[in-house]
């Protein structure tokens, strides 16, 4: 079983900042509805963004071990969330944009049900809570 670590540490008022056990930081801030001042990234929008990373990295690794050239992936993420707390996620939409040379869609699409089903951990957590749906497009890369 691998064990991972991470920190999280009062700055001021309700801003944190976490760090990973792999030593690198992210500053963390709630609204100033709720006490803070809005000087860092929601705990919440971190979900999102790990979900987002996982997923790619997956996807980055799937197309390329098949010898597809890939120069760039982005992933636009939409989560709604519960209007009652817990406030979980109860859907989340990737959209992929993936730009390269001559990408069959059916390698997209085939490197995204891998990642969703087999291999990205935040997806498998998630899911349990959240619909996860994905999309992608893919972009002709320039000469």
């Amino acid at each position: 079983m691998g064990k991972v670590t991470a920190r999280v540490k009062l700055i001021d008022g309700i801003q944190m900042v976490g760090e990973s056990g792999s030593g690198h930081p992210v500053v963390m801030d709630g609204s100033v509805e709720v006490g803070g001042r809005n000087m860092g990234v929601r705990p919440m929008e971190l979900l999102l963004i790990g979900l987002g990373g996982c997923a790619s990295i997956d996807v980055l690794t799937i197309l390329r071990k098949g010898r597809h050239v890939v120069t760039d992936c982005q992933v636009d993420i939409q989560g709604v969330r519960a209007e009652t707390d817990p406030k979980v996620y109860l859907e989340i939409t990737l959209h992929y944009v993936v730009t390269g040379k001559d990408i069959p869609s059916k390698a997209v699409e085939r490197a995204i049900q891998l990642s969703e089903e087999k291999y990205c951990s935040a997806s498998a957590m998630l899911s349990r809570t959240a619909a996860i749906k994905s999309t992608f497009e893919i972009v002709e890369a320039q000469a």
